[in-house]
């Protein structure tokens, strides 16, 4: 019996996205904080690929030793499908920096939809997701309040169809002005 998330480790591997076998060439730049950042800049979000892990703010801390690269992640929700996916290709990439990579998943500091950055917003808009509203503008965890903004038309006439998405950090909303479906980033 295969999991789900080790179905789409299997997956990411045959589209040679993630842990294909062959070992990243090691680089000559030196190995600092910011160059192992802008490495994890290019390490993209499984289920939504147009967000890195840094622009949905899932980084919280990384460690150089000079024995190795510590990385700790913040899952955006606990159970996330992808959490696998995205260890395994942040090993992978800050694998060509030529030491052994750990990398954590914490819950001591809890992941809010405000990390994500403002290049992140402009993406899942630009992709067609709505991004989330600031947290803080609902009672609870998931914001039911104000129409959210279509990402298609920018019309507000829109209507959450379903709270839950095709995973739990999305929903599905509809916009009765242009008619088109959409996922949005849940508020947290």
């Amino acid at each position: 019996m295969v999991s789900e998330g080790g179905t789409l480790v299997g997956i990411a591997r045959a589209r040679g996205s993630i842990g294909t076998g062959a070992r990243a060439r090691v680089t000559a730049a030196p190995i600092d904080e910011p160059a192992v950042r802008a490495a994890l800049a290019e390490v993209m979000d499984p289920e939504i690929p147009v967000l890195s892990v840094v622009d949905l703010g899932i980084v919280e801390a990384v460690e150089i030793t000079p024995d190795s690269i510590r990385v700790t992640i913040l899952p955006t929700f606990v159970g996330c499908p992808a959490l696998e996916l995205i260890r395994t290709a942040i090993a992978d990439r800050l694998g060509a920096f030529g030491r052994p990579v750990a990398v954590d998943v914490s819950f001591a500091v809890p992941w809010t939809s405000d990390r994500i950055s403002a290049t992140g917003r402009r993406a899942l808009h630009d992709s067609g997701f709505a991004p989330p509203s600031p947290a803080g503008t609902g009672s609870g965890p998931i914001v039911l309040g104000p129409p959210v903004e279509c990402p298609h038309c920018g019309s507000r006439r829109t209507v959450l169809e379903n709270v839950f998405g095709p995973t739990q950090c999305r929903s599905i909303h509809h916009c009765t002005a242009c008619r088109q479906p959409f996922e949005q980033f849940k508020a947290i």
